[in-house]
């Protein structure tokens, strides 16, 4: 599988950036370089991110090497360094796969799991794993990691994900929080989200919300910069030069920044 590759110098405020969607080909505008960088005049903290499939991502922030809902074959992750933590957001198979993690050398690597997912892993991850419920927070490798709720508003969604079985999460280091959806709707938990400079806000149909309501709520809780992730759905990819243009029409100050999440 081929990796798009993002290296991203961010900081606090985000503020010296000066495009909306910067193109990494005439062919597709929302697709960014992969020598992209974004800074100002404080201090430089190094945030890269590499997107596998779908929901799962490999994140390496200041050499801290941390893999989202990692699932799929392992050669996906040839290249990456192992894990010092894995996130993991709920029980569905796009999520969560034992044979993925079995696959992977987890041994120096702290788990951060809910308990619907904790209930599923085997015995031999057990002294690896925190659980951690909606709210709850927890620091490990000097970063704080918090809970945030994840589910469906809709009547007629409300099967695939319940309130308080899976985990969005914030991490923060150093003043600077990245925010990671999971599966969701646009939840007041997300919209009032506070100080947020980056965030990956999922948004497909039927199982989590519109880009219309996803580019809602990023303009009312306002990152710095947003990505689209997790947007295939059963009719296909959702619309995502749509919510571009929708947070741009909203908030030229929140910065959008597309990458390959479906390769293949």
């Amino acid at each position: 599988m081929k990796h798009t590759f993002l290296t991203l110098l961010f900081l606090i405020g985000l503020t010296s950036c000066k495009n909306n969607v910067q193109k990494e080909s005439s062919d597709d505008p929302n697709l960014v370089s992969s020598s992209q960088t974004m800074e100002n005049n404080m201090e430089q903290d190094e945030f890269k991110v590499t997107p596998i499939s779908h929901a799962t991502m490999v994140i390496d922030w200041d050499g801290t090497v941390i893999y989202v809902d990692p699932v799929g074959d392992s050669g996906s992750y040839a290249g990456f360094e192992d894990p010092d933590l894995i996130l993991i957001t709920d029980i569905h198979g796009d999520h969560l796969n034992i044979e993925t993690l079995e696959s992977l050398e987890t041994s120096g690597a702290k788990i951060i799991v809910p308990q619907a997912v904790a209930d599923k892993l085997p015995s031999v991850f057990d002294a690896q794993v925190d659980v951690l419920k909606n709210g709850d927070y927890k620091e490990r490798f000097d970063f704080g990691i918090e809970a945030i709720p994840m589910y469906n508003l809709r009547p007629e969604a409300l099967q695939f994900h319940s309130k308080g079985r899976g985990n969005g999460y914030v991490i923060e280091k150093d003043g600077k929080r990245v925010y990671i959806s999971g599966d969701t709707e646009d939840i007041p938990e997300m919209r009032t989200l506070e100080s947020i400079d980056i965030a990956f806000v999922c948004m497909n149909l039927p199982y989590t919300m519109t880009v219309v309501s996803a580019a809602d709520a990023v303009i009312e809780f306002q990152p710095g910069v947003v990505y689209p992730y997790h947007y295939r759905g059963t009719e296909g990819l959702s619309d995502v030069s749509k919510f571009a243009e929708l947070v741009s029409d909203g908030n030229p100050d929140i910065k959008v920044r597309q990458l390959d999440w479906y390769p293949e």
